[in-house]
């Protein structure tokens, strides 16, 4: 939004300065994104007269002028048409700096007469792209006065507008702010009906699939005997100064009451209207329009469209049609002023790539009841400017429903934003910004004005008191603090979360921090890929589902890792995982995964693949890490995405699954081509029951002090069972004096079927044997031997191998 400071002048009664002003536009909210200030950059150039000029002895478009300047007389030769004698004009002298040139001028010999100095061009300066002569000043401005002083030339401001503030794209609506603010009074002028001479001839029609939504007001005035031509200098100058290009009278006045009040219009050439009446309806799908910017649009039913007889003549609320365009040969014009539906004007912009200041207001809300007053306005400027006799306004529709009202506590100020604001000053702020105010006891009754469809509740209306008080005065202060020792602040699953990942980081795993989302080939690998749990409106097709997995995320990564050279590595990831689509059947799971071999190549042979051991212990720790308890039961049925025969499954009870390990399955290794060996495991921490509150001290460490007695046992047994049953037996035996139980041998295979016979083979033991109270004597010994020994024969059939 571009505004000159002279006519922000005329809405608001200040002696700020321009720093100052544009200082409490950015404090404001309406962030100033820059100032052109010509008086800058022309302070260097004085008034001049030519006091004589003659032919050039050596050039036919050359003249040699003596110019009065602040200096003394000067010789300028100069080739502008309109150079000659008796006329002021502006001047410039060795080392001034020439903007519209980008040089700086020097003393020149030119077909061999010295040049003094240069007489500009509006160009030249840049004032204009004005370049067929000199410029002429009034023939009473001083010899020797600077330029920028005879000129009065004006400061533009530009500022960046939020789609919140609607208001903002208006002059007045920026001096509404500032007048609040305190950098002076608003003087915004009344609009005044301008009384109708006769009927309007042109009906107006407002169709119902319009007359609810797209369109639910629309204004018309005819003006007939008008004389359309260009406009005067003040008119201009403002348009140029915004960067728009002045076209005639009656469209510059339009783009004048656009900006001055948010008010956008649009004029007719009420001749080429085919028939008597103008009406508001949808597009109907293959209809065509040129617009004014000379281009084709093709509709498809969605935009809403001001036709007559012959069909569409204007896009509503985004561009007129060209054939119903005024011209300098127009003398009787239909005036619109209507309100356009945001939403719907926004999408007919951006489908057909329409860019007008019409369009820019009306999709962030223009005020639905500034029609009839804009439609008054601009008559009066026609009136003025072009002459013309007014017809009564036409009203068709009435404005949207815009009132409303919020009860604001006093206090709230001060508890949202930390600022301490008066009673008074807060009804003082919303009253100067246009709201209506009703006080009851320590609450105001707030009606925001039609301007502001922002204003949805108490908070945005402390957010306009606060803003026109200046946040810029918030002082840092200390939160108050409840005396004693702070709660703990994590959840109890948020602190197993962080023990989890802190022991998974520590042996030497990665964390990573992967999509919620996978494509649904991925999801279908690890259980999942339903409708339940499709997004809707996927950001890409690889993310189309949610995961029901950290496995998915965790090998992708890896794959691409293994793609840019790295082949040994671990990742971990502690995240939630979603079974199903509705709210709480997330689960959160702590999963990672190793790649390749346990470590770099060494001249000691410690490098060696990753298997189901690895996997294993890094779950076994993990669960340590949490509080998990000793003695889980260990199962085979893994999910499916491991490897049938080396993976497992830990559990809590026979049914509660607290870990899953394994090595990763080949089918869907090659799947996310990810090459092998890969393990992981995967820890269900909400599975685990959390401890019973008990104090905080540090259980006592005992320790036995006499010597540990450990004995070998070998069994044969059925090739099916496994060693985990052996060594769970063993435990069993005595709980009190068994101290554990490892396997260190197993013989299978051909040769210990030769020896043991067919489906047989030897598991070997080691049992630990600590006592607490005093030294096991031989008997006590092989005592306990006997135990374990008959505790393994009946659990599993086997018998001590001889």
């Amino acid at each position: 939004m571009k505004f000159t400071l002279s006519w922000l002048r005329e809405h608001l009664d200040t002696e700020a300065s321009l720093d100052e002003i544009t200082a409490a536009l950015t404090d404001l909210g309406l962030e100033v994104e820059g100032v052109e200030d010509p008086r800058r950059k022309l302070a260097a150039f004085t008034v001049g007269e030519v006091i004589e000029a003659v032919q050039h002895p050596d050039a036919d478009r050359l003249r040699v002028c003596r110019v009065a300047t602040r200096d003394g007389e000067r010789q300028i030769v100069c080739g502008a048409p309109n150079a000659r004698a008796g006329i002021k004009v502006v001047v410039a002298m060795p080392g001034d700096y020439i903007p519209g040139t980008d040089l700086t001028l020097k003393v020149g010999t030119i077909r061999g007469v010295e040049s003094q100095g240069m007489m500009l061009s509006e160009r030249e300066m840049e004032l204009s792209e004005a370049h067929d002569g000199i410029a002429e000043l009034d023939a009473d401005a001083p010899v020797g006065a600077a330029f920028v002083d005879v000129a009065k030339l004006d400061p533009t401001i530009e500022i960046a507008v939020t789609p919140n503030r609607p208001d903002a794209l208006a002059v007045a609506g920026i001096a509404r702010d500032l007048a609040a603010r305190g950098l002076g009074r608003l003087v915004t002028p009344t609009i005044e009906p301008v009384p109708g001479a006769f009927p309007n001839p042109v009906a107006i029609y407002l169709a119902p699939d319009v007359a609810s939504e797209a369109c639910p007001l629309f204004a018309g005035r005819l003006i007939r005997g008008v004389r359309n031509g260009p406009s005067p200098a003040w008119l201009q100058d403002r348009l140029h100064a915004i960067g728009l290009r002045p076209i005639s009278a009656l469209v510059d006045i339009t783009n004048f009451i656009t900006c001055d009040r948010a008010r956008p219009l649009h004029v007719f050439d009420a001749d080429k209207i085919n028939g008597s009446a103008i009406t508001v309806r949808l597009a109907r799908p293959g209809e065509r329009l040129v617009a004014l910017d000379d281009k084709e649009y093709a509709f498809d039913g969605s935009e809403t469209l001001v036709c007559d007889a012959h069909g569409a003549e204007s896009i509503g609320g985004v561009m007129g049609g060209a054939r119903t365009g005024v011209t300098e040969a127009t003398t009787n014009v239909l005036l619109e002023s209507a309100w356009f539906d945001p939403i719907r004007t926004a999408r007919t912009g951006r489908r057909h790539r329409i860019n007008s200041d019409a369009r820019y207001r009306f999709e962030r809300g223009v005020d639905p009841l500034s029609a009839v007053p804009g439609i008054e306005l601009a008559t009066r400027m026609i009136l003025d400017l072009c002459g013309g006799e007014p017809s009564e306004v036409e009203i068709a529709g009435r404005p949207p429903v815009s009132e409303r009202s919020y009860r604001l506590r006093l206090s709230r100020v001060g508890t949202l934003v930390g600022l301490d604001i008066a009673p008074e000053e807060q009804e003082r702020i919303l009253v100067a910004l246009g709201f209506a105010v009703d006080r009851e006891g320590e609450e105001l009754v707030v009606a925001p004005p039609s301007w502001r469809p922002d204003v949805h509740g108490e908070a945005d209306l402390v957010e306009e008191i606060a803003r026109i008080a200046s946040l810029s005065r918030l002082e840092g202060r200390p939160m108050a603090r409840a005396p004693g020792v702070a709660r703990p602040v994590q959840t109890p699953m948020q602190r197993r979360a962080s023990q989890a990942r802190r022991r998974i980081a520590a042996s030497g795993l990665h964390e990573c921090v992967t999509y919620s989302f996978i494509d649904e080939k991925a999801a279908r690998l690890f259980g999942g890929g339903g409708e339940a749990v499709r997004i809707e409106n996927p950001i890409s097709s690889e993310m189309s589902h949610l995961r029901p997995d950290l496995l998915p995320g965790l090998l992708a990564a890896a794959a691409r890792n293994q793609a840019r050279g790295a082949n040994d590595f671990g990742l971990f990831e502690v995240g939630h995982v979603f079974p199903g689509g509705e709210p709480g059947e997330q689960r959160l799971h702590a999963t990672g995964i190793r790649v390749g071999a346990t470590g770099p190549r060494d001249p000691f042979g410690a490098r060696r693949p990753v298997d189901l051991a690895d996997a294993r212990a890094g779950a076994e720790a993990a669960l340590a890490a949490i509080g998990a308890p000793a003695g889980l039961m260990l199962r085979r049925d893994a999910p499916d995405w491991l490897h049938p025969g080396r993976s497992g499954v830990l559990t809590l009870g026979p049914k509660t699954v607290v870990a899953v390990f394994g090595e990763i399955n080949p089918r869907v290794l090659a799947a996310l081509d990810l090459r092998g060996p890969a393990v992981g495991f995967t820890l269900e921490l909400e599975a685990l029951p959390f401890p019973r509150a008990r104090g905080t001290a540090r259980p006592a460490l005992v320790v036995s002090d006499l010597p540990a007695v450990e004995r070998d046992f070998a069994f044969v047994l059925d090739e099916r069972i496994e060693a985990e049953a052996v060594l769970k037996a063993a435990r069993a035996a005595d709980k009190a004096l068994v101290a554990g139980v490892s396997v260190f041998d197993v013989f299978a295979g051909p040769r210990a079927e030769a020896q043991m016979g067919p489906g047989k083979k030897s598991l070997a033991i080691a049992v630990r044997l600590q006592p607490t109270e005093r030294t096991l004597t031989e008997a006590e010994i092989e005592t306990a031997s006997a135990r374990i020994v008959a505790s393994v024969t009946k659990a599993t059939g086997g018998v001590l191998r001889s």
